[in-house]
């Protein structure tokens, strides 16, 4: 963990977070301020759903922005312990870290947002089968992707929007 990434916007706005490092590659700025383009830059009083957390870089985007529970799942331990510590050192609330792999991750919570961006070496679309069910009515998912956009039962596709290799795609129940 050395590499940092910045908080674009919100009362955390400017602030450092650790990366973990190795394989996982923090989403960039650009596209972080993409993504939030895509849900609404205040996030007041919405509930956060960070899947495939790696730094926590999207969660805490949303906390910034006034998101009133986030919760981040990872299943890598490194990127785990980096989540902690960025959420520690921001002083972040409201905050909660699973441990685990979003392909077998079951909640009776639902959400406003879902975040979702997955390593694109290992991009399995099945893995989100179940995120329908996580989904408040008219809640959003924004996933960033490699390819074309999956389909994903029980949502609609909104927008697809490509910024380099990456790809980022709307859908809402």
């Amino acid at each position: 963990m050395s590499e940092f990434v910045k908080i674009t916007a919100g009362k955390l706005r400017g602030r450092k977070i650790l990366t973990p490092g190795g394989k996982t590659h923090p989403m960039g700025e650009r596209e972080r301020l993409a993504l939030f383009n895509m849900v609404g830059n205040s996030l007041d009083g919405r509930t956060v759903l960070d899947l495939y957390a790696g730094s926590g870089a999207l969660g805490l985007e949303a906390a910034s922005r006034g998101a009133s529970k986030i919760v981040f799942v990872e299943k890598n331990p490194t990127a785990l312990d980096c989540v902690r510590q960025n959420i520690m050192e921001l002083g972040a609330e409201n905050c909660e870290v699973v441990r685990g792999d979003v392909a077998v991750f079951t909640t009776d919570m639902t959400f406003d947002i879902i975040l979702a961006d997955p390593p694109y070496d290992n991009f399995v679309s099945e893995d989100l089968a179940r995120v329908a069910d996580w989904l408040a009515p008219n809640g959003i998912l924004v996933l960033s992707h490699p390819k074309e956009a999956p389909i994903i039962s029980g949502l609609n596709l909104e927008k697809t929007r490509q910024y380099a290799a990456a790809r980022l795609s709307a859908y809402h129940k």
